[in-house]
């Protein structure tokens, strides 16, 4: 690298290290951070030599990368950012901490994925869904398959691992000269309802989908998720045996399988290494408190909510929402949200926005009962599993209460 990539390196970690000491982070922004302010291009020269493959959506970004990493650690080291900062500064960080390795998956925020490709030149890209997420500041969804499309198109030999039953991200990909579909199942309809090519409705019947007035249509996948595993592109079932929990995660899994396959990694090898990730920058961790086994899951839109219900196990289930800068400041999101599979079990609620909450649930008819701190949360529970489901900034809140033992 140049001098002033070195240098710009060397500070980058050291700033990173400081702010960890301090206890003000895990140094995963400010690293990246001073380090492209000393050069705007140590980006592109800490990729050089690296095999990427970069992972991007609305949701699960952070579980794949993270499933993704662990399979490529097969072939040799891995650099990835795996507390999940997911824009330039994140990424920078994650590659001048992780050092030379041959290998580098990262998570990329959706709206910084053009601007990552080009800084990064991956061998592969992964697109999982695109959905509303924090209405404040998020664009509208089809601006951003637009947005995916066009930077894709920019990069034509780019191998593309794209999400076959979302038919934004199909429209988005669909013009790559290398895409692998991939198929794990998609609940959430609400935000693909309208053709983005032709603005005519999105018909569906089972699995399929296709637009009523242009050609597009779901493609034929060739990894899906069938039973408990997997069906790879010669029609081998491979069983899944995962520690995360949720048919999403399988769904996850899929796609990991996918992506690390276009770096030579067949399944067989690939699935032990799966089986040993069992919590994600704190999601799915379970953690022993005054007799309760309290399990976070992390929630921060609409469609995430409904993947957290499928996760949550039949316990007392404790719902936080704040309305923060990094959440979005817009919780009318709350009323696409179908509560009513938590009306069979006790349910707390807190976090800045509880009372935004509370109204919510009561239209649902879920009771609840209000908690002022997590740790009223805990003794207002029997002995037991506690599920826990919070969005972004009220899911730190808590695990700092738990002394940061994630």
């Amino acid at each position: 690298m140049p001098l002033r990539a070195k240098v710009a390196t060397s500070v980058s970690k050291t700033a990173a290290a400081l702010s960890r000491a301090a206890g003000r982070g895990d140094g995963s922004v400010i690293g990246g951070w001073i380090g492209l302010k000393i050069d705007p291009e140590l980006l592109n020269h800490l990729a050089g030599g690296r095999a990427i493959a970069l992972v991007s959506g609305t949701n699960g970004k952070t579980t794949t990368t993270r499933l993704t990493a662990a399979a490529l650690e097969v072939m040799g080291r891995v650099a990835t950012n795996s507390f999940g900062a997911n824009m330039p500064t994140g990424h920078t960080s994650a590659l001048a901490k992780a050092g030379s390795t041959p290998f580098a998956v990262l998570e990329v925020d959706e709206h910084y994925l053009a601007r990552v490709i080009d800084a990064t030149e991956p061998r592969v890209v992964a697109l999982l869904n695109l959905s509303r997420d924090q209405l404040d500041r998020a664009k509208e969804v089809a601006m951003m398959a637009q947005l995916w499309r066009d930077a894709l198109a920019n990069h034509p030999d780019v191998r593309v691992v794209a999400n076959a039953d979302d038919p934004m991200v199909v429209w988005a990909a669909e013009g790559s000269g290398h895409v692998t579909w991939f198929s794990a199942g998609q609940r959430w309809h609400d935000d693909s309802f309208v053709c983005p090519q032709s603005g005519h409705p999105i018909e569906r019947s089972g699995g399929d989908w296709w637009c009523a007035g242009c050609p597009l249509r779901r493609p034929q996948p060739q990894w899906r998720v069938e039973d408990e595993g997997v069906v790879d592109p010669r029609g081998d079932w491979h069983l899944v045996k995962l520690q995360l929990p949720g048919t999403v995660n399988l769904g996850n899994a899929a796609t990991a399988l996918a992506v690390a396959a276009e770096f030579g990694v067949r399944p067989i090898e690939a699935l032990p290494r799966l089986a040993t990730v069992s919590s994600v920058a704190g999601r799915y961790a379970q953690v022993d408190r005054d007799g309760r086994n309290v399990r976070l899951l992390l929630a921060k839109n609409p469609a995430s909510w409904l993947e957290a219900f499928d996760m949550a196990e039949q316990a007392p289930t404790l719902l936080s929402v704040n309305a923060r800068d990094p959440d979005g400041l817009d919780t009318s999101w709350l009323y696409d949200v179908d509560f009513s599979p938590l009306r069979d079990r006790p349910v707390l609620i807190t976090g800045d926005r509880a009372y935004d909450l509370a109204v919510r649930l009561e239209v649902n008819g879920v009771a609840f009962r209000h908690v002022k701190t997590f740790d009223e949360a805990i003794q207002g529970v029997p002995a037991g599993r506690l599920e826990v489901i919070a969005n972004y900034t009220a899911f730190q809140d808590i695990r700092a209460e738990l002394d940061r033992v994630l």
